[in-house]
């Protein structure tokens, strides 16, 4: 499998990621350790974790997915220099049983944060260490708008680059990344860490997909010209673009009501208050139109989707989330297929009547 550098970094990643939001929650220890078994038996060299994790996040389960991994690791210690392993610091919102409410991304939480980690994974390092989404006022998570009615006390940028720089000469973590972050942060993170001498990150990761397009602007020029590549996650639109919610007249339905059997265990309709974005009547109807499209051209939605992620020049890897290996395969399969010139064009024309509608 191909792979990708990140950043100014000395870390490889294949363009492939596993995720592993599910893990602790819709899959068991056991589930998720075979599915880190067949990741790696398939080339995968990335696996992305958080210490919110597993999704949706609760006091009772957080951190729970890194446990997990860390069980993994526990077993298989002369495998850890095979794969670069991720992990995030969360940061304020909606989290307050975290670091007992200190939610701020500081000087003083970094460290711990990186130590908690550390302790659940059971590794003495992290690959990459992600700001999961900025402490400081930012339209995020399906909202696009700027507000600076919302501005609120922040942690200054170079307080966390220097606490990230800091952990990498420890040699506590390798790298260290942006997550859920806008060209304004992108660019004074990297602008601050080379006017201090300091390493700049290594790579963002937001959710890109058919129908979050927000990257392709200012984003993807950031990225481009700083050579910070993108780690797409939510490549799926969390299943919408899968091609399992259209029903037999070509439409997808609403979110209401009682779900098909076959549907009652999708992310979408087993957590009900998740996903807001991907529920919108202009998304569903934007998924339809590009379910259609691929089965036009006689290929799976999952494919039409994976595969143009893949394709985007700022992608360094696309991240996967399954609860089954059957998917996780079927995601590898379709991650292959090419789209042409043709395709393409098509997919910008269904594009320009749904302008990414499912937001930021």
């Amino acid at each position: 499998m191909k792979t990708n550098r990140l950043g100014d970094s000395a870390l490889e990643v294949t363009e492939l990621c596993l995720g592993t939001m599910t893990f602790g929650e819709q899959n068991t220890a056991t589930d998720a350790h075979a599915q880190i078994d067949h990741a790696l038996a398939c080339g995968i060299n990335f696996i992305d974790t958080a210490e919110m994790y597993p999704v949706p996040p609760n006091r009772e389960t957080q951190g729970r997915t890194e446990t997990i991994i860390g069980q993994w690791l526990a077993r298989h210690r002369a495998r850890r220099g095979e794969f670069v392993l991720a992990s995030k610091i969360a940061g304020p919102g909606r989290r307050d049983w975290i670091r007992n409410g200190d939610t701020r991304v500081s000087a003083r939480t970094i460290p711990w944060a990186i130590d908690d980690s550390l302790k659940r994974l059971q590794t003495d390092y992290i690959d990459l260490f992600q700001i999961h989404w900025p402490e400081r006022n930012v339209p995020m998570f399906g909202n696009w708008q700027f507000d600076p009615l919302k501005e609120k006390d922040a942690t200054p940028i170079l307080e966390q680059i220097e606490a990230l720089a800091a952990a990498i000469t420890a040699g506590k973590i390798r790298a260290y990344g942006l997550s859920n972050e806008t060209a304004f942060g992108l660019c004074e993170f990297v602008h601050l860490a080379r006017a201090h001498g300091l390493p700049p990150p290594a790579s963002i990761q937001n959710g890109y997909n058919l129908l979050i397009r927000t990257f392709d602007g200012d984003l993807a020029e950031a990225s481009f010209r700083h050579k910070v590549p993108l780690l797409a996650y939510s490549p799926l639109a969390m299943g919408l673009l899968s091609g399992k919610f259209t029903a037999a007249d070509g439409s997808i339905p609403p979110f209401e009501g009682e779900p098909a059997p076959g549907l009652r265990e999708a992310r979408l309709t087993r957590f009900p208050q998740f996903g807001d974005r991907y529920k919108r009547p202009r998304a569903l109807q934007a998924a339809a139109a590009y379910d259609r499209l691929a089965r036009a051209h006689g290929i799976s939605p999952l494919a039409l989707a994976l595969a143009f992620v893949r394709q985007r020049f700022f992608v360094a890897s696309t991240i996967l989330g399954a609860t089954t290996i059957a998917q996780l395969d079927a995601q590898l399969a379709a991650f292959e297929i090419p789209l042409g010139s043709e395709l393409l064009g098509e997919i910008e024309a269904i594009h320009t009547v749904y302008t990414s509608p499912a937001g930021q």
